[in-house]
C-alpha cells in the first residue's frame, strides 16, 4: 500500500510536468494538493537534518497473523508449493513493517536533487528476537522539467509496476508467479515528452545489475558462475489522463544481458508489456507480462538455465505475468483479485524442476483511518513439477497496517 502510494505519486507528478503551463491538470493538482495538506495535518514532529534540508520519516507499521498450508517449505509465505508435505503453520509477525527516509535537496545543474530510502525488518527469523534491519529501496534523483537521472537500487525498469498486498510485503507480492522483483543496483534516465495537453510519452532506459546467482547450478559448476552482469532496460509508457477521473498507461519494454557460467555465455532476452487502466475512478485493472529466456536474474523460479555440462548450457524459454482487478465501492473499501503465473518450457528443464507455478488471490483493505487499513487475503498456489505433480498451497492473512 506505502510502495503503490508513492509509485502513483511520483508518476502522477511526472506526468503533470510533461502539459504546458497554460494547461495544468485541475483533478491532478487537487489530489496533490489533498495529499500535502494530509501530510501537513499528520506531521507530529519536526525532524531536521544536519545539512539543512528538507528530511520526513516515512513508512508503514504492519502486523500479520496468518495461517500457510502444508507444503510451505519452512516459509511463512512461500512463493511455490512445496514437493513434499510437512507441517502447516500459524503465527503472527512485524517483521514486514517498512521505515524509511524522503529527502530533498538544493538546485544543482537546473535540477532538483530528491530521494528516499526504504528498509524493512525481514531478515532474521520470526521464531525469535533477531530481526534486522535491511535495505530494501533506495534512490537518488536530479529532477528536470521533462528528465530525470537516477541512481539507487529498486525493482527493474521493466517490472516497475506491483500488485496491492498487504500479505506479502518481505519479498514482492507474486514473486515467483509472474512480478520480477528483485532489488538491485541501478542507474535510469527517464524523458518525458507531451502528447497535448492530457497525453504524453515517458522514455525510459536503464543499466540494471542482475543477480545471477539465485539459479540452481549443479555443485561442480558453482565456483564458475559470475554473480551479477550488467543488463541494459528500456520502458517507453504511453499515458492520456481523462476528464472523468479515469487514466491509461500502456508501456512495452524489454531486458538484454549475458550470464557466464561452465565456460559459456548465456542470453537473457526478455519483451515485457505491463499496464494500468482505470476507465473510472471505482475500478483498476494493472499487471505485467514478459516472454523470452533466462528470466531468473531479476527474481523468478531459480531456474533461468540449466547446465548439460561443460561449454553445454542452455536458456530456459517461457513466459509469466500478474494481472490485479481492483474495486472500490467506497472511499474506504478496495475488493482486489489478483492472478499471475511463470509458465517454463518443459523441454529445457530437468525432471523434477517446475514446469509451471500458479497463483491466485483475493483480497480487501478497508480503510479505518485516513492513515490506517485493515485488510484480509486468502490465496493459493499451484506448483507443478516435471515428473512428480501439481501441488497445492492455501495461505491466509489478516494485515493491520499504519501508515506514517
Amino acid at each position: 500500500m506505502l510502495l503503490e502510494e508513492v509509485r502513483e505519486l511520483r508518476q502522477q507528478i511526472a506526468a503533470t510536468r510533461q502539459q504546458p503551463e497554460a494547461t495544468p491538470s485541475p483533478s491532478l493538482e487537487e489530489r496533490v494538493d489533498v495529499q500535502e495538506k494530509r501530510t501537513e495535518e499528520q506531521s507530529q514532529t519536526k525532524v531536521e537534518a544536519s545539512q539543512k534540508f528538507p528530511l520526513s520519516i516515512t513508512g508503514m507499521a504492519l502486523f500479520n497473523a496468518f495461517i500457510t498450508g502444508r507444503n510451505n517449505n519452512g516459509f511463512e509465505n512461500p512463493t511455490a508449493a512445496a514437493a513434499v508435505a510437512g507441517p502447516a503453520t500459524s503465527g503472527a509477525t512485524f517483521r514486514q513493517t517498512i521505515i524509511g527516509l524522503k529527502y530533498e535537496g538544493p538546485q544543482a545543474f537546473g535540477a532538483t536533487i530528491r530521494g528516499m530510502v526504504l528498509m524493512d525488518l525481514f531478515q532474521g527469523s520470526s521464531a525469535s528476537l533477531n530481526h534486522l534491519l535491511r535495505l530494501r529501496v533506495a534512490n537518488l534523483s536530479m529532477d528536470w522539467k521533462n528528465q530525470s537521472l537516477s541512481v539507487g537500487q529498486d525493482k527493474p525498469l521493466i517490472s516497475i509496476r506491483e500488485p496491492n498486498s498487504l500479505s506479502q510485503v518481505g519479498v514482492s507480492a507474486f514473486t515467483g508467479t509472474g512480478n520480477l522483483w528483485l532489488w538491485q543496483p541501478q542507474v535510469r534516465f527517464e524523458q518525458r515528452v507531451a502528447l497535448g495537453p492530457n497525453a504524453g510519452l515517458r522514455a525510459q532506459a536503464s543499466v540494471y545489475q542482475t543477480a545471477e546467482s539465485s539459479t540452481d547450478v549443479p555443485a561442480q559448476f558453482a565456483a564458475s558462475l559470475e554473480r551479477s552482469r550488467p543488463a541494459l532496460q528500456g520502458r517507453f509508457e504511453v499515458w492520456r489522463q481523462f476528464e472523468n477521473g479515469g487514466r491509461i498507461e500502456i508501456a512495452p519494454g524489454f531486458h538484454t544481458s549475458t550470464t557466464h557460467v561452465a565456460a559459456t555465455s548465456v542470453p537473457s532476452r526478455l519483451f515485457t508489456l505491463d499496464w494500468s487502466i482505470q476507465p473510472l475512478v471505482k475500478w483498476k485493472l494493472v499487471g505485467m507480462f514478459f516472454t523470452g529466456e533466462n528470466p531468473d536474474n531479476m527474481g523468478s523460479l531459480r531456474q533461468g538455465f540449466t547446465v548439460l555440462g561443460l561449454r553445454n548450457v542452455i536458456p530456459v524459454h517461457g513466459s509469466g505475468g500478474w494481472a490485479q482487478l481492483s474495486y472500490s465501492p467506497t472511499k474506504r473499501l478496495t475488493v482486489s483479485v489478483i492472478n499471475g503465473q511463470v509458465d517454463g518450457r518443459n523441454a529445457d528443464l530437468r525432471p523434477g524442476a517446475i514446469g509451471k507455478n500458479l497463483q491466485s488471490a483475493s483480497n480487501l483493505q478497508y480503510r479505518l483511518a485516513p492513515n490506517v487499513f485493515l485488510g484480509f487475503e486468502a490465496s493459493q498456489i499451484r506448483t507443478t513439477y516435471l515428473g512428480i505433480g501439481k501441488r497445492l498451497n492455501n495461505h491466509y492473512d489478516l494485515a493491520l497496517a499504519y501508515l506514517f
